[in-house]
């Protein structure tokens, strides 16, 4: 199922980024032993790190744990458990997080499939930037996908992920335009400019 592919690609790999300078030097020390693990393929040991700074709130960690719970790596695979963490992080901004969240929902991985909140949570993500957020809205419009098809609103999801530097981007963007007239093509071009203008949506409460 090619939609699938799409929505799903954002659990293959780990995150492993800088952490922020406020939380406490045992969360720091417990995230990069975790991060250190991890780049030696012990992930049992990462996930041991990982849930000591998950706990504590990291979002980094969060993020990192939810992915070795979907993947079974370093612990036995819990699809439950992916949700929680997954959902912890993106409560907080992270972005990959709010990505995966969406592909949770949409494929009812973990929790209920709900489209209502997947796309929600897909379209929070591309508007603060993420690539295969955008580009995937702008196939689900395009191909009527867990959506209405609109090929406007497909355009300019289209234009947001080529925007935010996706392989594919400028490519689905050129085989939307060919599927649009004059007019509606200058409506999809307004649309994305109001966009790029506009204030990050909130982050959601927990569901």
């Amino acid at each position: 199922m090619k939609a699938l592919q799409i929505r799903i690609c954002g659990f293959v790999t780990l995150l492993l980024g800088a952490i922020a300078l406020f939380f406490s030097p045992i969360t720091q020390a417990d995230y990069e032993d975790g991060v250190n693990a991890a780049f030696d393929g012990d992930f049992d040991t990462a996930y041991l790190e990982f849930s000591a700074a998950a706990q504590d709130g990291l979002d980094l960690a969060q993020y990192n744990l939810g992915i070795l719970y979907f993947t079974g790596q370093g612990v036995t695979q819990n699809l439950e458990q992916a949700f929680r963490w997954t959902e912890a992080a993106a409560n907080q901004g992270h972005l990959n997080a709010q990505f995966n969240l969406g592909s949770l929902y949409l494929e009812g991985q973990g929790t209920r499939q709900n489209d209502v909140l997947g796309i929600d949570w897909f379209t929070r993500a591309g508007h603060s930037g993420h690539p295969s957020a955008a580009f995937a809205l702008a196939k689900m419009f395009q191909q009527g996908d867990s959506i209405p098809k609109d090929l406007i609103q497909a355009y300019a999801w289209a234009a947001k992920a080529e925007n935010n530097d996706h392989d594919e981007g400028t490519t689905l963007k050129e085989e939307i335009e060919n599927e649009l007239d004059p007019s509606e093509v200058s409506q999809a071009r307004r649309l994305f400019a109001t966009w790029q203008i506009a204030p990050p949506l909130p982050v959601l409460p927990n569901q």
